[in-house]
């Protein structure tokens, strides 16, 4: 949750943050860029950190970068003659914290597989992402004056998380500190709560003997791997385009006249949305084992609303329509995560799981660079819009919409298409139900 906070303070009050900072709209884009810059060097070595150190080490690590970079950038507002160096005093902060998001966010497979069942992973899972979706509906609920027409549950945590609302520059400041005080206290848990990588009675078979290939291995064994590499590139665009979705939402909507009051709640509509779908799905996926239709299935919706959110985004005066396709973007797109990774270490087992999960988390980071920086490089200005509530700088995002609608077509064709694996973590039987089955008995079908 407070990776997620300190990766998106400043997405969804752009123009704000940008009177506040002294810089442009593309300098702020930066702070949630750089997120994605700093992890794809250092991905790599936290795959490694996983595998051989284990979860303990990795997760006390992550927080204390956590909360030096929550605090570095709170400190930048109290140098003297801070309007030169705040920026980059601000830019700091969120490196740190960039380098902490690779060693939570590759964690939660390894944890699955190493503290939950067979038929409990892909709900574990789960579970994690709803905690960080929340966070992120708390994240955009904080700048969304209007929170009282959000879901009950996204009320709550603004309430909790950030009961200052930023409805100008000069608030900027509180929200910082708002956002350290978490950063802080997840610190001191994390340092003085982890005991242990592994539970002392491990919950299946495969946890006990695990047989997973050292790192180098299983790294040549998954660009061997076709279906892998199907995955690894048609999930890691949809992550990427995720990730424009959610650093770009206020400044794609603002232009047509929809404040930044509407786009909170349009975040977490996506988010709640997101919740309720992922939920579902990995309940089903636990029960069934039906990764791979679940996963397309869902690619395909999620396209769809994607194409949909590109046309009635452009359009002024559609707040229903606009409010509808960011709740089914949410609802389909969500969904696909924690299946998604449980399918990538089904489908290249026996490598390790921080290294199969590690890899498409890369992808994606990579991917959501390069097509933020092509989004934006492919906006115009315009020389008049009335409606406009961006501030001086009203930009064009009718193009760069059509264009991160048709990747996502494209890239769910090919994974349609292209992605036919076997379940080889589950074939291998080596887990045991509480009733003695083993998976394959419980799943009679285990191929897409």
């Amino acid at each position: 949750c407070v990776s997620s906070q300190i990766w998106l303070t400043f997405a969804p009050v752009a123009s704000q943050s940008a009177q506040y900072l002294k810089v442009g709209l593309e300098e702020i884009n930066w702070l949630s860029l750089v997120y994605m810059v700093v992890a794809i060097p250092l991905s790599f070595g936290t795959t490694w950190m996983l595998d051989t150190f284990g979860l303990r080490i990795t997760l006390i690590l992550g927080s204390w970068l956590n909360m030096f970079g929550a605090m570095v950038r709170f400190c930048g507002d109290l140098v003297p003659n801070k309007v030169t160096i705040l920026y980059p005093v601000v830019m700091l902060g969120q490196t740190l914290g960039a380098l902490a998001q690779p060693l939570i966010i590759f964690a939660p497979t390894k944890l699955a597989a190493l503290w939950f069942p067979d038929h409990q992973r892909a709900t574990a899972n789960m579970i994690r992402l709803d905690v960080e979706a929340l966070n992120l509906c708390a994240c955009q609920q904080t700048f969304n004056a209007q929170c009282k027409h959000a879901n009950p549950l996204g009320i709550l945590l603004a309430n909790l998380v950030s009961p200052t609302v930023a409805k100008t520059s000069g608030q900027i400041p509180e929200l910082l500190i708002a956002y350290a005080a978490p950063a802080c206290i997840t610190c001191f848990l994390a340092t003085v709560g982890i005991r242990s990588s592994c539970p002392p009675t491990p919950p299946s078979a495969s946890a006990e003997f695990s047989n997973s290939e050292p790192f180098v291995q299983g790294l040549k064994l998954l660009l061997k791997n076709k279906d892998y590499l199907v995955l690894l590139v048609c999930f890691g665009a949809g992550i990427a385009v995720f990730t424009c979705f959610s650093t770009l939402l206020e400044q794609i909507l603002c232009v047509n006249g929809y404040t930044n009051d509407f786009a909170g709640l349009c975040g977490a509509l996506f988010i709640v949305f997101g919740i309720v779908g992922a939920g579902a799905l990995g309940l089903y996926v636990d029960k069934t084992k039906k990764f791979n239709e679940s996963v397309k299935i869902n690619m395909c919706f999620s396209t769809l609303a994607c194409i949909a959110f590109a046309v009635v985004s452009q359009l002024r005066d559609q707040k229903a329509a606009v409010a509808a396709m960011c709740s089914l973007f949410g609802f389909f797109g969500f969904a696909i995560y924690p299946v998604a990774m449980e399918l990538s270490v089904e489908c290249s087992y026996p490598v390790g799981e921080a290294t199969s999960a590690g890899l498409i988390f890369i992808s994606g980071q990579v991917q959501s660079v390069l097509y933020i920086i092509v989004l934006q490089a492919l906006t115009t200005r315009l020389a008049d819009s009335p409606a406009s509530t961006c501030g001086s700088a009203v930009l064009s995002w009718r193009v760069p919409m059509l264009v991160m609608a048709g990747l996502s077509t494209l890239f769910t064709c090919c994974f349609v298409i292209f992605f036919h694996t076997r379940y080889r973590r589950l074939e291998t039987g080596a887990d045991k139900g509480s009733n003695g089955s083993t998976p394959s008995e419980r799943a009679p079908s285990v191929q897409g």
